[in-house]
């Protein structure tokens, strides 16, 4: 059977840290991104190519290649992605 390694991907991401402005996450995620608070939970609404997903605090909102928008959960992200310069 043939082996695959994954293409070395640049991506823009920004974690979802408390308190956060909604400018901030406005001028990462546009109209893709609102705050919700439910049951004084305060989380992320992310319209995604899937649909819309919660990000929770301490999530990534990943910018993909092609400008869409998803969640990760740290322990993921953290095993998947490397800081680049």
């Amino acid at each position: 059977m043939a082996k695959f390694r994954k293409k070395p991907v640049v991506i823009e991401a920004m974690q979802f840290t408390l308190p956060m402005s909604a400018l901030e996450l406005h001028r990462f995620c546009g109209e893709k991104a609102l705050c919700v608070i439910r049951d004084d939970v305060i989380s992320i609404s992310i319209t995604t190519l899937e649909g819309e997903m919660l990000a929770s605090p301490g999530d990534w909102i990943i910018k993909g290649t092609e400008g869409e928008f998803y969640r990760c959960k740290p322990d993921i992200f953290e095993a998947t992605y490397e800081a680049v310069d």
